[in-house]
């Protein structure tokens, strides 16, 4: 029996491992790097080793010193969560030639699927030959063959690009998973991308746990999943049911694993079989009342699984809370989680009130899980439980979850992976509430009244109404009201009560009521974020015309060659590439022109808005 388990990961997959082992007795160890020193997952396990450094190729990426810290911690097993080595056979290895137990399968079978292009020899499936594409092949897309999670991946729609394609998405993979192989294979536009999720045990009984639907991705990263994947033909799924057992079998597969497909045109392609938990385990917890972490456990002491699953109930949607901006390119976001509230659904969270985002890592702060009898009730609860979270701190894709939740297109369950590249536009459009600046003003005044005055800012003498500006949107607006004897007032509106942190207004004849909370110089009004203004703003421009601006944190990992100042630039010209977060990300010139100044060099790190280049504009 496992006495203590140490997790090998970090964030919301080695906080929901803990819940676990506690619900089992079993005592937890945590690692964590000096970024994660109090990182969450960090301060709910029982103890913690420090791995020194703070990017993933020093610790997390650190087999050998991950096993040294199970063994000097008095851990019995290792659970590796996912990403990082999770499906690194030489890991898996090293653990079990140390005497610990492994929460895994065998490492042969992770050696035979963990390669994506070995894994599809296995099962048929033939990778393109870089080396020999042709027009005909386009579009492709350029893939990992190590771990997944949209890492090293970029889609190629022009020959030209190729060369560049495949250069990103190895310097990607190798920083993300210490393994720098890519393949590439045909791109699928309009598929959906089902899974199967399967559970194996040491006396040859394999599970086969429904099927998933994980079509709503971002750069190939899943965003929305659910579970079972809606609209399946019977005999289709059972096909996938049918070929993951294969895959499963084919390599004497034990514990938690998925095999993934593209469904197109009625027929299944198979992707890859990915040998560890995947992120979106719940949904499939949800229906079939499992724990998917006790059964790895179970497991691996060698209990063997019933003969047949329990029966599915109901239906679960999960949706991914990152902290990131979909509206500028989804590029990742950092600094304080002032607060994270979402109220009626499972929230599998790696963060808590007042942690810190960082650079080095992925920007995911939790999963959000909804369960119910049919599908329309779980997507229903999902979308207004995040409607109504309090997020406060970084700029995350809340809104668009709650947007791509209720779109037409998802509640009729006729998503595809091509969703987002159709409405990301008319997804991420502005659309605060017109009220929230008055309500933040209003609720500042309250919080400024003077302990035991009735009448705050009133005056006996008429004057000019109270005006506060704020950002809200990326555009600068005005709220103005007046003090009067009675309370403060607006026009166009009856304010029904003004207190510091909950304003309610009458509009139209509906009082509609505004919760307000204040971090530093931001407001939240609801889910609107506000952005205090000074009352008299320099007037001096922060950037000459032309600036290019650090978009996150991140550190400038390539310049293009033989860039230098007083270079001609044309449009859309790649000029420099950072690195946050384990994504790479291309600065382009902004338009023809000379590259005026170039403050980036190779190595740099960089916080968000610093200044790269500046490339001042040739046309008169």
């Amino acid at each position: 029996m496992i006495s203590t388990l140490l997790v090998a990961n970090r964030g919301e997959i080695a906080c929901r491992i803990f819940r676990t082992c506690a619900n089992l007795g079993i005592s937890t160890v945590a690692l964590h790097s000096d970024a994660d020193e109090g990182a969450l997952h960090t301060c709910v396990a029982d103890t913690a080793v420090r791995l020194p450094g703070a990017a993933p190729a020093e610790t997390y990426l650190r087999g050998d010193l991950i096993v040294k810290a199970a063994l000097a911690a008095g851990a019995d097993a290792v659970h590796p969560g996912y990403g990082f080595l999770s499906e690194n056979a030489d890991f898996a290895r090293a653990v079990l030639d140390a005497g610990l137990v492994w929460i895994g399968p065998p490492p042969e079978a992770i050696e035979a699927m963990a390669s994506k292009t070995r894994a599809k020899e296995l099962m048929g499936v033939a990778p393109l030959d870089a080396g020999h594409l042709t027009a005909a092949d386009l579009p492709v897309l350029v893939k990992a063959a190590a771990g997944g999670g949209g890492r090293g991946m970029r889609v190629v729609r022009r020959l030209e690009d190729l060369a560049s394609a495949l250069e990103a998405a190895r310097a990607e993979a190798a920083s993300a998973f210490g393994d720098g192989e890519v393949f590439v294979e045909p791109y699928i536009e309009r598929g959906r991308h089902v899974e199967v999720q399967i559970l194996a045990d040491t006396h040859g009984t394999v599970w086969t746990l429904g099927t998933r639907d994980c079509s709503l991705q971002r750069r190939h990263q899943k965003v929305i999943e659910e579970a079972p994947a809606p609209g399946l033909p019977a005999a289709l799924t059972e096909k996938l049911y049918a070929m993951a057992v294969r895959a499963a079998r084919a390599v004497s597969y034990e514990g938690a694993g998925t095999v993934e497909f593209l469904v197109a045109d009625g027929r299944a392609h198979f992707l890859e079989m990915n040998t560890r938990l995947q992120v979106e385990h719940p949904v499939t917890e949800a229906v079939f009342g499992l724990d998917l972490v006790a059964e790895q456990i179970r497991i691996a002491e060698g209990h063997a699984l019933p003969l047949d699953p329990p029966t599915a109930r109901g239906h679960a949607v999960e949706a991914r809370l990152y902290a990131e901006d979909p509206a500028h390119g989804f590029a990742p976001q950092t600094g304080t989680l002032h607060r994270l509230a979402v109220p009626g659904v499972r929230l599998d969270a790696g963060y808590g009130d007042g942690d810190t985002v960082g650079v080095h890592y992925d920007p995911m702060l939790a999963k959000a899980v909804a369960h119910a009898p049919t599908r329309a009730e779980a997507v229903r609860a999902l979308a207004g439980a995040l409607d109504r979270a309090a997020v406060h701190g970084p700029v995350t894709n809340r809104d668009l979850l709650v947007r791509s939740l209720r779109h037409p297109e998802f509640t009729a369950a006729r998503m595809d992976t091509g969703f987002y590249d159709r409405h990301l536009a008319t997804l991420t459009e502005p659309a605060p509430d017109p009220h929230a600046p008055l309500a933040a003003a209003l609720a500042d005044a309250a919080s400024r009244t003077r302990s035991g005055s009735r009448f705050g800012g009133w005056r006996n003498v008429p004057s000019a109404p109270q005006v506060k500006r704020y950002e809200m949107a990326g555009e600068e607006t005005e709220a103005s009201y007046r003090h009067t004897r009675t309370g403060p007032t607006a026009d166009g509106v009856r304010v029904v009560r003004a207190e510091p942190t909950r304003v309610i207004l009458e509009v139209d004849g509906v009082e509609r009521k505004f919760d307000i909370a204040r971090h530093g110089d931001r407001v939240y009004v609801n889910t609107t974020p506000l952005t205090a203004l000074p009352r008299f703003p320099d007037p001096r421009p922060a950037h000459a015309p032309g600036s290019l601006l650090a978009p996150m944190p991140g550190t400038v990992v390539r310049i293009a060659e033989n860039l230098t100042e007083g270079t001609e630039v044309q449009s859309g010209q790649p000029l420099i590439w950072l690195e946050a977060m384990k994504m790479q990300h291309l600065i382009t010139a902004p338009t023809d022109g000379t590259l005026t100044a170039l403050r980036a060099a190779v190595g740099q790190q960089l916080e968000m808005g610093a200044l790269l280049a500046v490339v001042e504009n040739n046309r008169p």
